[in-house]
């Protein structure tokens, strides 16, 4: 747990991964299905972004993007319904992530327990190297505003939505949890409600957990390819670096490392604790009182909770109301349940639903 809290940052999605996890498949508690739970429509389309079009890392601009919708969605023509945006972690995309979570049954679980009727939206945002962290690069292509902007416009345009604010959530686990804050912060105009769940990478990078031996490999890299046969926690920090420090001078993977040529490089360090939320949460204070709810919670056995009561701690000291859950379990050992008795009730409590029109 001191580790944790010693590293913070991007660090943790290193330290998940020497921690001997394979996070990348794990397994998850399967909640029991719910009697007369009725079916969602699952469709597999692809949205195509011109925000990451043309990225240096050769990312295809078409993304995939699972959307559940909800029963009675075909019968009810005249209905429109609330959107729940859901953000997966590091290293699996949208299909990965709804096998953790037991989707669609946690989905169809929810509503059969009482939840009002929403349409679910999972954007894939794996990269070359495992992840976007749902950042703005000229390396990985801006996914900010692919999941802000162009797929909320996309989602409006071909489904039967609510288009308002008021109507769309975001939520994201672990990474995807990082995203959620990330892009709730800066896009308080698009969404009305955050579930944060065990959200990452909250905090600045320690300058004392990079060392020359652990530099080296990243550093010998030559080629994406050499890149994808790294071990888990390596792939990460190249993750982060063409995230948020990316270099278009500087190829085969455009990016900058923060421990270079032996030396620590603070200039890229900085870059690095640019993104982290616990240091531009105070930028974003107005935009954060716009929401019309904003809950967080993460595992007592999970290392993120110390960052994660610190943003807690931070919204608090605003003023600004917000729901903290520290519950039993690990980084993954509970997020199918909680997805299903938690997360999609809070949309549905905080969320405002349509009638037929």
């Amino acid at each position: 747990m001191r580790l944790f809290k010693a590293l913070g940052a991007a660090a943790a999605l290193i330290v998940l991964a020497s921690a001997g996890a394979a996070y990348a498949q794990v397994a998850t508690i399967v909640p029991d299905p719910v009697a007369g739970a009725r079916p969602v429509t699952v469709e597999r389309i692809k949205v195509h972004s011109a925000a990451i079009q043309g990225n240096l890392e050769g990312e295809s601009a078409d993304r995939d993007v699972i959307v559940m919708l909800p029963p009675g969605y075909a019968a009810n023509r005249r209905r429109r319904y609330p959107v729940v945006y859901a953000l997966h972690g590091y290293s699996i995309g949208a299909e990965q992530w709804i096998k953790e979570i037991h989707a669609p049954q946690t989905v169809e679980g929810a509503f059969a327990k009482g939840a009002n009727a929403m349409i679910i939206v999972f954007p894939d945002s794996k990269t070359v190297h495992n992840g976007s962290m749902y950042s703005s690069s000229v390396t990985t292509g801006d996914f900010e505003t692919f999941v802000a902007r162009e797929l909320v416009a996309y989602i409006d345009a071909h489904y039967r939505t609510i288009a308002r604010r008021e109507s769309r959530g975001l939520a994201g686990h672990s990474m995807g949890g990082y995203g959620t804050s990330r892009i709730g912060m800066r896009h308080a105009d698009v969404f009305g409600a955050l579930y944060m769940m065990s959200p990452c990478c909250l905090s600045p990078r320690d300058p004392a957990s990079f060392t020359a031996e652990a530099s080296a490999p990243l550093e010998a890299v030559t080629s994406l390819d050499q890149a994808t046969k790294l071990g888990w926690g390596q792939r990460a920090q190249l993750a982060t670096a063409a995230a948020w420090s990316p270099n278009p001078n500087k190829p085969p993977l455009y990016l900058d490392l923060p421990f270079s040529n032996g030396k620590l490089q603070p200039d890229v360090l900085a870059r690095w604790t640019a993104n982290a939320p616990l240091v531009f949460v105070h930028q974003y204070i107005a935009n954060l009182r716009r929401y019309r709810a904003i809950a967080i919670d993460v595992g007592d056995q999970d290392g993120l909770r110390f960052d994660a009561e610190k943003l807690h701690g931070v919204l608090d000291a605003y003023r600004i109301p917000n729901s903290f859950e520290i519950y039993p379990g690990t980084h993954t050992s509970a997020v199918a349940v909680r997805f299903q008795d938690y997360v999609l009730p809070f949309f549905s409590r905080n969320l405002v639903m349509g009638a037929a029109r």
